[in-house]
């Protein structure tokens, strides 16, 4: 590990200007509150009790900043400590929470491996963290020892097809520039990939953009010592065989199978997703939360009509007045895009979702019987759902 914590104090990840925080705010999975609400306490969390998280690998802090601000704007109360092997990383991080003016949060310099140390939490982040472990499985133990009953994580591991041709570099470059300082190392490594040929995997992969970004961007993609891909079986595996179990992933969309090709009955849950991940090609990360085995339970549905649905990342109104005109709008994830298809008749429904309302109260506020309400907002889930566009929590409602 001490190769890895050189690294990150050398080139701390990802490259962050505290001074931006005066002007932005990075959202994103997993991590954002209202996703753990709906992935890790089905949608119906007692906000009146703090929140008690721990962030572990927390890097230059964007879970931790993203998580605190949240839970402020809402009112609520958290209670964070943040962990992490690298002085530097902590110091930005340290400085964005308190540029934003951010209270609660406890700064740790350590390893997760020692997470239950620190106490017991109702959430914990681990994002980036545990494929750079030399044994992963005992990183996802350390971390179930540290849930609290009840609780879950909220997770990002990296996946095997969409970083196509990252590999074979990580292992020439780990053998070619050896020995040499971390600086040397990355001048020697961008002049070799300005060099590849265009046929090459990684220069063909526009799944990857990192190297592009900064010096630690280019650095932890492609000079890391540690680091091992996923796929789905293996995920899964790993998870099971340390005490956890998969919620779901936070873009269901691009595990389903069925929106590819015809599924046989034969394959299972697991396999379906191994398959959909093979037939995508695309995905890079493996983005979602897991919760205690002896406790599983996937994410919020709509079937308990006392929830309250949110949109993450689109505005109700303006859903609302395309699906009624019927429209079809353009998601973009990345390399896949995909086109909403939703009824004309399902427009007042997302009109009427304010973050408040629960979905017995949107039936009663727009006029529709229960049975309409249940086909109608069954297409609704399955299609905002899928594409991460909608989840249940009740953080807002007092």
């Amino acid at each position: 590990m001490s190769e890895v914590r050189a690294q990150y104090e050398a080139y701390p990840y990802p490259a962050r200007d505290p001074a931006e925080e005066k002007t932005r705010l990075i959202t994103g999975s997993p991590s954002h509150v209202l996703e753990v609400d709906h992935f890790v306490f089905g949608g119906a969390r007692d906000w009146s009790k703090p929140l008690r998280v721990l962030v572990a690998g927390g890097g230059t802090g964007d879970a931790l900043i993203q998580l605190a601000q949240q839970m402020q704007d809402a009112g609520r109360v958290a209670e964070i400590t943040y962990l992490d092997l690298s002085t530097a990383s902590r110091a930005i991080a340290e400085e964005r929470a308190r540029v934003r003016g951010l209270s609660g949060i406890r700064f740790v310099t350590g390893s997760l491996l020692d997470a239950a140390d620190h106490g017991m939490f109702d959430y914990i982040d681990c994002c980036g963290v545990l494929h750079h472990l030399p044994d992963p499985a005992t990183g996802f133990r350390a971390l179930l020892a540290a849930l609290a009953p009840g609780g879950g994580m909220g997770f990002m591991v990296y996946a095997p097809y969409g970083r196509s041709g990252v590999y074979p570099l990580q292992e020439a470059f780990g053998a070619l520039l050896d020995g040499m300082a971390s600086e040397a190392r990355l001048k020697a490594a961008r002049k070799i990939v300005a060099g590849l040929p265009e046929g090459h995997p990684f220069r063909a992969n526009i799944n990857l953009g990192d190297h592009k970004d900064s010096d630690a961007g280019f650095y932890d993609l492609l000079l890391h010592s540690q680091d091992r891909a996923f796929d789905v079986t293996a995920l899964n595996d790993m998870l099971e065989a340390t005490g956890w179990h998969l919620s779901g992933f936070t873009l269901p969309v691009l595990y389903d199978l069925a929106r590819i090709t015809d599924v046989p009955d034969r394959l299972g849950p697991v396999e379906r997703m191994a398959l959909a991940e093979k037939l995508g090609g695309t995905i890079k990360t493996h983005v979602g939360y897991a919760v205690r085995g002896s406790e599983a339970r996937g994410p919020a549905t709509g079937r308990n009509r006392a929830l309250v649905p949110h949109l993450k990342g689109l505005r109700a109104a303006d859903l609302a007045r395309a699906v009624g005109q019927g429209q079809s709008p353009k998601l973009s994830f990345g390399s896949v895009t995909a086109r909403l298809s939703l009824p004309k008749e399902a427009a007042r429904l997302i009109a009427a979702i304010d973050g408040r309302r629960s979905l017995q109260e949107i039936a009663q506020a727009t006029g529709t019987d229960p049975i309409s309400m249940g086909a109608l907002w069954s297409r609704v889930e399955r299609e905002l759902s899928g594409h991460g566009l909608l989840v249940y929590s009740s953080i807002l409602r007092r």
